[in-house]
């Protein structure tokens, strides 16, 4: 085996010579949706709904849900899920620690206490932690599908059902994906997504909301849909009628029909799309079965299950199988190797940042997260350290089944593995790493 690249040898991947869009080319832009978009502003149609309303149609058929209501960014369809569902003031929902901080940090603005749960050893918010979490104030779980690995729904369900408590499912890593023969999405009573350029449905910036609750919809409408919050559209919800005009969360959640346009597009061959990307990664893991440290993060898809488009994958690391080096110091080995991508950590665990700590939204004198809150939820966030002890590195995202190029990426990743012992002198670096989405301990 050749010398590793991080001490001067040749890389396994020479980046002049790799076919990149081919590989990881995202999201695929045809004549078709420019086609769609230019419709769009050649009418100047940016901000009327016609083709909002005929996407919400056609993507709520393909969901399986009764209703889909779209919106700028796939954040404002998470605050407005919990706006729908009734949440406010002094109540607790529960979040996995690991995930964007979008899915959590909105519960602010409607005065929400987060309550942190670990995540299991797919990224995915543990089942086993949700019970500790729960108290008397606590309203609704927060589910996330996250890096596309669908979270363990039948006890998740369970628990909620126990409790009476609400399921929201963030799917903004797992568009189409499944869990057990059913679609993601489709289990809580509210499904909140972005679809914004970098996912696996990508849209441009738009995020999406689905529920089956005719009341749930028209809440979510009213909060940010201000020109449909009226007798046209809510229709069973007549405590809502003396706020008909206005956007009652104050802000405007409206589409750009130009993302709406491209998404109508991309939907009609999603599934397909989705199909090929699962068949190259799934082989790519297949090849790095049995190298030591190196553990994937994917489902058996006999089971009916499946990881729709694969989101931004990772891996789980596993250092005590190579000698104890860090993640980070394998990354910068793999990196220098030609993979661009192996960067260590995924998101920040979310209790361990300043915003859940102390900041005050409000100016109230007192952190936002317990301003409303008879306990301080905070006191809770040291069972979370479990989750801060799980380490994960990124993979390539492959698009496209090309088993000779996935097999010199393979190849990057064995030859690392295998100078593991060269690469533990001077690695005095045990930490978790992370580097996503700008959260930093």
């Amino acid at each position: 085996m050749s010398e590793l690249a991080y001490f001067g040898g040749k890389p396994a991947i020479v980046k002049s010579e790799t076919p990149d869009k081919h590989l990881f080319g995202w999201p695929i832009m045809t004549e078709e949706d420019e086609a769609a978009a230019l419709d769009v502003i050649r009418n100047n149609s940016f901000s009327l709904t016609d083709v909002t309303i005929k996407f919400q149609e056609e993507f709520a058929a393909w969901q399986g849900r009764k209703y889909a209501l779209a919106f700028c960014n796939g954040t404002a369809s998470l605050l407005t899920a919990m706006f729908a569902l009734g949440l406010g003031m002094g109540d607790e929902i529960i979040c996995p620690t690991k995930t964007y901080w979008g899915t959590a940090s909105v519960a602010a603005n409607l005065g929400i206490s987060v309550v942190f749960c670990n995540i299991d050893e797919h990224l995915s918010i543990d089942p086993t932690d949700i019970e500790r979490c729960i108290t008397p104030r606590t309203k609704a779980i927060m589910v996330v599908h996250y890096f596309g690995y669908p979270a363990d729904m039948d006890p998740i369900m369970a628990i909620a059902k126990k409790y009476s408590l609400k399921v929201i499912e963030d799917v903004s890593h797992a568009q189409g994906g499944m869990y057990k023969g059913k679609k993601l999405g489709t289990f809580g009573d509210i499904a909140a997504m972005s679809l914004m350029s970098m996912k696996s449905f990508a849209a441009g910036e738009l995020g999406m909301m689905v529920t089956d609750d005719i009341k749930y919809y028209e809440r979510a409408i009213a909060f940010a849909h201000y020109e449909r919050n009226n007798p046209n559209y809510i229709k069973e919800s007549p405590d809502l009628a003396p706020y008909w005009n206005l956007a009652l969360g104050g802000i405007k959640g409206r589409a750009n029909q130009v993302c709406t346009a491209i998404a109508r597009v991309q939907l009609k061959y999603y599934d397909e799309r989705c199909a090929e990307i699962r068949r190259a990664m799934n082989y790519f893991w297949d090849q790095l079965e049995q190298i030591p440290g190196l553990h994937a993060i994917r489902v058996d898809e006999s089971t009916g299950s499946n990881m729709a488009g694969w989101y931004c994958p990772h891996g789980i690391y596993h250092p005590e199988e190579l000698g104890g080096l860090s993640v980070k110091r394998f990354c910068a080995a793999m990196r220098a190797e030609g993979v661009d991508c192996c960067w260590e950590g995924g998101n920040y665990s979310l209790h361990t940042h300043a915003f859940f700590k102390d900041f005050d939204l409000f100016n109230a004198g007192k952190p936002t997260r317990i301003a409303f809150n008879d306990r301080d939820v905070r006191e809770d966030d040291i069972n979370c350290r479990p989750s801060e002890e799980i380490l994960c590195f990124q993979i390539p995202w492959f698009k496209h089944f090309d088993k000779e190029w996935i097999d010199k990426y393979v190849a990057a990743f064995r030859k690392v593995a295998s100078h593991y012992e060269e690469l533990l002198v001077d690695d005095d670096d045990k930490s978790q790493g992370g580097r996503w989405y700008g959260v930093a301990n």
